[in-house]
């Protein structure tokens, strides 16, 4: 089956020119496509002199967020491939040597496989996927401090339950992953409501509801400087109301949260959104 990269750009050139020096030669891979999110600088023209037989630039005429930009890469797989494996990846992913990826995309072949992801190497951390929270721990995800406890006992998988080559987890970190494109059309693509953040549960709650499985490979790494792109384009309070933005969305149409459950989802996004301003007017100082 075929192969193809999709890298989504907004006015982040320098980082996606890194991230196709790092893989442009890889024999592995049969298509580039890099999405132009409506970028304000000159980024679109920057790229479309990368073009060739391998790489294709196309350009978004709107920018609704990363899940349209996948989706505008992935239909245009769809035009010429009709099948065949999406490597999503963000451009500030860097892929150490090809036979990682190799490894990859060969455990594709296995049919009970739809997405599969490396481990995901963060400064310090080790992203391995997580389970689909509750509108409840969702909720006090919210809360500062507390959210970094219940994210490790509650949201992540313990380090024992890694102990083979592919574990099925129910969410991966949607920086790098690879899909098959079947599979992306049976979930109705990425959900373009959402402008940027929890992208990765809706997709994963579409998933499981059609019993597409997961996987991450334990035995393959990519590193990820995180969060470089976006910081780049969003400051960190707007960045926090995109989240919580893309958060109640994700809760409302896909986790069915009850009447008490709302009311908690509400009343600490505003306790969260409070420390976030003060922190706001503290450093603006």
């Amino acid at each position: 089956m075929k192969s193809a990269f999709v890298i989504v750009n907004y006015n982040d050139s320098k980082t996606v020119l890194e991230l196709i020096d790092n893989i442009k030669d890889y024999k592995i891979i049969d298509k580039i496509v890099i999405v132009d999110n409506a970028s304000t600088d000159n980024s679109l023209e920057i790229l479309k002199k990368l073009e060739n037989d391998l790489i294709v630039v196309l350009k978004n005429e709107s920018n609704k967020g990363y899940g349209s930009g996948i989706n505008v890469g992935s239909k245009y797989l769809k035009s010429i491939y009709n099948d065949c494996n999406i490597i999503v990846s963000n451009p500030d992913i860097i892929i150490e040597k090809e036979e990682d990826l190799k490894s990859l995309l060969n455990k594709m072949d296995n049919k009970d496989v739809s997405v599969i992801s490396p481990v995901i190497k963060e400064k310090d951390n080790l992203n391995r996927g997580w389970k689909i929270p509750t509108p409840t721990i969702d909720a006090l995800m919210n809360l500062p401090v507390i959210h970094k406890v219940l994210n490790k006992s509650l949201l992540c998988y313990k380090d024992y339950y890694y102990n083979k080559e592919l574990v099925n987890v129910e969410v991966v970190s949607g920086s790098f992953f690879i899909i098959k494109l079947k599979s992306l059309e049976l979930a109705e693509y990425f959900d373009e409501n959402i402008f940027l953040y929890y992208e990765e549960n809706v997709l994963a709650s579409k998933l499981k509801k059609l019993n597409l499985k997961t996987y991450v490979d334990t035995t393959v790494s990519v590193i990820h400087n995180h969060s470089v792109t976006i910081n780049k384009s969003i400051k960190r309070l707007n960045k926090f109301k995109i989240l919580k933005t893309s958060q109640k969305y994700f809760e409302y149409n896909y986790n069915n949260p009850n009447i008490l459950e709302k009311l908690l989802l509400k009343i600490t996004y505003y306790i969260s959104l409070l420390v976030q301003e003060l922190i706001y007017v503290i450093e603006s100082k």
